[in-house]
């Protein structure tokens, strides 16, 4: 897979066409700090100055330090890299070609097609991972890492709010392709069903359908309810699942400051006769401590939960 090393030039025409330090740092991962010691010491870019003297870089500038910081990640010393010529860095980066690499590959390829709002490139990519890698695979190794450095860029303002909708979107699809598979089989294990639901004016669900993913490929039944959901339309569900584990993930919603108000309330108005689990995690429940009632379960991370199915 070359995607980026190959296919960059003509993927790129749409996106701007000059970047600041602070966009290459996003973008490559390599500290302004860094990327201005090998400007001067290895004469490695060549930016433009605008009349305050602002560093600006044009689009090969962002070519060639992808490729670059992929060589240095590969073990290459940047004394080397530097005495080599445009054409020379990308004919090293094809023939160290890794399983690692293929990873690396791939995540600045679904960049580029996000900045370039490029379905097709991510249409390819996607393809040439699926080849190789079951959809289980392609969301931890590749869809996961992105979605953490798309949330970076979005910090920093190196993206736009409809860039992050038009990947995220292209992967909830994927998500809920992989889903769909599974609906139409009966689960293998009887013994509990979950529900998984977001809290009301919480609408990041990609985690959440991510999980839903996993409790069907583990033979569980899933009732799936999705964003926003206010807590007294749950306790129905109960007459048709009576050993039901509920599933929440709270990126923004509720309020650090509200979550133990939440949890109380959800076993008030959910768990009113019978003591049903209910699993959280998600930004909102780091480093917050952990609920008292006992059918409360915090989880670090999604991996994490998925050990426990």
């Amino acid at each position: 897979m070359l995607f980026l090393f190959n296919n960059l030039n003509k993927r790129v025409n749409n996106i701007k066409q000059y970047f600041s330090i602070k966009d290459l740092e996003n973008l490559c991962g390599v500290k302004a700090h860094t990327i201005r010691i090998w400007e001067k010491r290895y004469n490695l870019l060549s930016p433009n100055r605008t009349e305050t003297n602002i560093r600006t870089y044009n689009l090969e500038n962002l070519q060639k330090l992808l490729n670059v910081t992929y060589l240095v990640n590969s073990g290459y010393k940047i004394s080397r890299i530097s005495k080599l010529n445009n054409q020379e860095i990308n004919e090293y980066v094809r023939s160290i070609v890794s399983d690692n690499s293929i990873k690396n590959q791939a995540i600045n390829s679904l960049k580029i097609s996000m900045l370039n709002y490029d379905l097709e490139l991510f249409s390819e990519t996607y393809e040439q991972l699926a080849r190789k890698r079951n959809f289980r695979q392609i969301f931890i190794d590749i869809f996961i890492p992105l979605l953490k450095e798309i949330g970076l860029l979005w910090q920093t303002d190196t993206i736009s709010p409809s860039h992050e909708h038009f990947i995220t979107n292209l992967i909830k699809q994927k998500l809920l392709l992989n889903i769909e598979k599974f609906q139409y089989s009966k689960p293998t294990k009887k013994e509990k069903a979950f529900i998984l639901f977001l809290p009301e004016n919480e609408i990041h669900e990609l985690g959440l359908l991510y999980i839903n993913y996993e409790i069907l490929l583990h033979g569980y039944k899933a009732i799936y309810l999705g964003p926003s959901i206010p807590l007294d339309s749950l306790p129905n569900i109960l007459s048709f699942h009576e050993n039901s584990v509920f599933v929440s993930y709270f990126t923004i919603k509720p309020e650090k400051e509200n979550i133990n108000e939440y949890l109380n309330e959800f076993n008030k108005i959910v768990c009113t006769d019978k003591l049903n689990e209910f699993w959280v995690l998600g930004k909102q429940i780091l480093n917050s401590p952990k609920s008292s009632q006992k059918n409360h379960r915090h989880f670090e991370s999604i991996n994490e939960l998925i050990s426990e199915l």
